[in-house]
């Protein structure tokens, strides 16, 4: 029964809302003053962006390198080239998709590695990323490097973070749509979010380097996180299918380094966030039930490891952002 000592309560609390509201963000504000390495935030709650700060360069309307949250995107690039039939399914192999791209002297099985098994980051074969990055993209050729490389896992096995896995699948879409990944993400993601990506590195063949490297906006990169969210739906559209979204926000691996479960190139918290991560502390987060999208950018010559600054980053997510949902 609606009496009125409830109608005041009521009325007490919401009147009181906007203060808490605003109490919430001074400590979000708060908690970044002190994280010397942090670019920039941006958080949505539903329709709404309820804080944008920029406490260092270069704010939040000029592109920053998002490292590795490139690999995220291109996860969503292979969703929407199935959805256009261009690649039968996540268990079509390189060597049926892609044949061009294996080597002759292409490590044996490789040619049976699948989509899945690259968007995953479980194609068995030795990193190219940590120290041997250098030496992988110092190569004449990355494509040939990485799939020479022996086997050290079994295809389809343990999470192998490594950006070689991902730069294989860049390339096996090209081949598979006949478009460049930057003509992918401008038509198929960049088009219909409204989100301008500017050109990025490229291999010695010509092929946009599938992982890392690509530089956007923290306003754009605010708006994947809300495509994320929203199951694949962006102002009304369907952007990527949600049933890909569905299957990418599901464990597939875990990395060895965090933790952290791995889906189709989206890291997942046992808070509900799935998160794109980049090297220095660059992340694309989404928490659907909570109705969250954060944008977060660092300085990209520092490390963020999971026992220190990106460790701080999830506290940040987990902690005050969480709060304001």
């Amino acid at each position: 029964m609606f009496t009125r000592r409830t109608f005041s309560l009521a009325a007490v609390a919401a009147l009181g809302a906007p203060y808490l509201a605003r109490a919430r963000t001074e400590d979000l504000s708060n908690a970044i003053g002190d994280m010397p390495q942090l670019h920039s935030l941006l958080v949505r709650h539903e329709d709404d962006t309820i804080f944008a700060q920029a406490p260092r360069v270069p704010g939040l309307d000029r592109p920053a390198n998002i490292k590795s949250c490139s690999k995220s995107i291109v996860a969503l690039l292979l969703g929407a080239a199935i959805e256009r039939g261009e690649i039968p399914s996540v268990e079509a192999r390189l060597s049926e998709v892609a044949p061009r791209l294996l080597p002759a002297d292409a490590t044996p099985s490789a040619e049976n590695i699948t989509m899945e098994d690259l968007v995953t980051l479980r194609a068995g074969l030795q990193r190219t990323s940590g120290s041997n990055y250098g030496g992988w993209i110092n190569s004449p050729n990355w494509i040939s490097d990485a799939l020479t490389r022996p086997m050290v896992a079994e295809p389809g096995g343990r999470m192998i973070y490594s950006t070689g896995s991902t730069h294989i699948l860049g390339a096996a879409l090209a081949e598979a749509t006949g478009k460049t990944l930057l003509a992918q993400a401008r038509e198929r993601l960049g088009a219909p979010l409204g989100i301008d990506v500017p050109a990025w590195t490229r291999d010695p063949q010509g092929y946009y380097l599938g992982g890392n490297e690509m530089a956007i906006t923290p306003r754009s990169m605010l708006k994947i996180a809300v495509l994320l969210r929203d199951r694949g739906v962006f102002d009304g559209a369907e952007v990527v299918p949600k049933r890909w979204i569905s299957e990418s926000t599901r464990p597939h691996g875990r990395s060895a380094f965090s933790g952290l479960s791995y889906g189709y190139g989206w890291f997942l918290t046992s808070s509900g966030y799935a998160l794109a991560r980049g090297y220095g502390g660059q992340i694309i987060a989404a928490h659907s039930r909570r109705r969250l999208a954060v944008a977060i950018t660092s300085d990209p010559t520092r490390p963020a490891r999971s026992g220190g600054y990106f460790g701080e980053l999830l506290d940040l997510l987990n902690g005050p952002i969480l709060a304001l949902s």
